[in-house]
């Protein structure tokens, strides 16, 4: 009696044994389940999909950040130019009197000639021989304010319609200053009294020119001002 109590205790323990092992292996089986919905080559989440990676996300877009213009020699070279040209001229035209800008604004015919005739010979050979020279100085000048405007720095704190403005009024300034050069050298070449309206459009170039000048000075003086806020 005693060795069969003895067995079925012993029997008892390893049927307890067993059942704690098969429930540990059942237990690790369910644990095993989320570890492999886990594994690699599982689906990603919508919002890990839109994430950028790393190194798209450091890097700043192309049209963050505005791109610097270019630089050119062109500016500095035409901007010289035409200051030594227009300094040789203004020495050039010095003795006339009256001046070289009274004649530009002269709308008449009368006008005109109480200037030309009052020169002596010299001096309206003088004026005639500086013409060519004025060409070139207003392509030198009209250069050097498209540049300014659409390569320079200096006008960067206008507004882009502003600059647009700028860029675009001393080659407009230049196209008259040669309207008002061509117009001179023909009515200066001989007297001309039955060409009236030429006279008016002559100095209607001239006052565009200086307009339009005036106004490429006023943005500039704008930027700066802007800049030094």
């Amino acid at each position: 009696m005693r060795q069969a109590g003895v067995y079925e205790t012993m029997a008892g323990a390893r049927a307890q044994a067993g059942g704690a092992r098969s429930g540990s292996r059942l237990t690790g089986r369910k644990n095993a389940r989320p570890s492999a919905a886990r594994a690699p080559g599982r689906r990603p989440s919508a919002a890990a999909a839109h994430r950028p990676p790393p190194s798209a996300a450091c890097r700043p877009h192309p049209m963050a950040t505005p791109t610097a213009p270019p630089a050119t020699p062109l500016l500095p070279s035409t901007g010289v130019a035409a200051l030594a040209l227009f300094v040789g001229i203004a020495w050039w035209l010095a003795p006339l009197s009256p001046g070289a800008l009274a004649l530009q604004f002269a709308y008449t015919p009368r006008s005109f000639g109480a200037i030309v005739h009052v020169w002596p010979p010299e001096h309206l050979a003088r004026y005639r021989a500086h013409l060519p020279a004025d060409m070139l100085l207003l392509a030198c000048y009209g250069t050097f304010g498209w540049l300014l405007a659409t390569r320079g720095t200096l006008l960067e704190a206008l507004p882009r319609r502003a600059r647009r403005v700028a860029a675009w009024l001393l080659p407009l300034a230049a196209a008259f200053d040669a309207a008002e050069n061509a117009l001179h050298a023909w009515l200066t070449a001989a007297p001309r009294f039955g060409v009236a309206p030429l006279y008016v459009v002559s100095a209607a170039c001239s006052s565009a020119k200086w307009l339009l000048m005036l106004g490429f000075a006023a943005l500039v003086l704008a930027a700066v001002a802007r800049r030094e806020d």
